[in-house]
């Protein structure tokens, strides 16, 4: 993510969107299906970790948790959290080769452009080790937007997306559809995808 302003406002909502994901987040059962699909021990990222709610539970879990955002506020309240090992850098900075087990990205890759979307997923999928798990949420809808806040969206329909990871090289194993409210207000659609490498 490069947008200035999305990231300001993180900067300055970090504790606001700590206290509004804490509950939900600890109880995710797409989270904790995540955790079930990674070896015992495996070492994951959390991708867009914000204030480290997921990764904190990944971490619990007994997995090898790094975390990465582009929000230095939400990269300090991560840090704090017990077995998060947790740094600021963009989607730019996914590399590796078969380093995780699994990539958990929860409502942050809908924050990068449309046109290094593809990067992404391809930087992604060459970090997952074979057959590594990857979970991806994204707000559904068509074209970017800013919410009320001014964050600035990248929306995606189901197929739309669906054909984008299968370019990639996942094989999609399941779909959750869901409407949430988020840290601006609103109620919004989403998807979350549960992919193999």
């Amino acid at each position: 993510m490069s947008d200035a302003e999305t990231l300001r406002i993180y900067d300055d909502k970090a504790a606001d969107y700590a206290a509004l994901n804490q509950d939900y987040l600890s109880q995710d059962p797409r989270l904790h299906s995540f955790i079930a699909a990674c070896p015992s021990g495996g070492r994951v990222l959390d991708l867009g970790c914000g204030p480290g709610t997921s990764a904190a539970v990944m971490a619990a879990a007994g997995l090898q948790t790094d975390a990465m955002d582009a929000s230095a506020e939400m990269v300090t309240l991560a840090k704090a959290l017990d077995g998060v090992t947790a740094w600021q850098a963009t989607f730019e900075a996914i590399a590796g080769e078969s380093i995780y087990d699994g990539v958990w990205a929860n409502f942050s890759l809908l924050h990068a452009a449309r046109l290094s979307f593809p990067r992404h997923l391809a930087a992604i999928k060459h970090s997952l080790k074979l057959g590594g798990v990857f979970y991806i949420a994204l707000k559904l809808g068509k074209g970017e937007a800013r919410d009320a806040l001014g964050r600035l969206y990248t929306y995606y329909e189901e197929d739309n997306l669906k054909d984008l990871l299968m370019t990639a090289g996942f094989s999609v194993v399941d779909c959750t559809f869901g409407k949430s409210k988020g840290l601006d207000g609103s109620m919004a659609r989403w998807i979350s995808v549960a992919c193999h490498g």
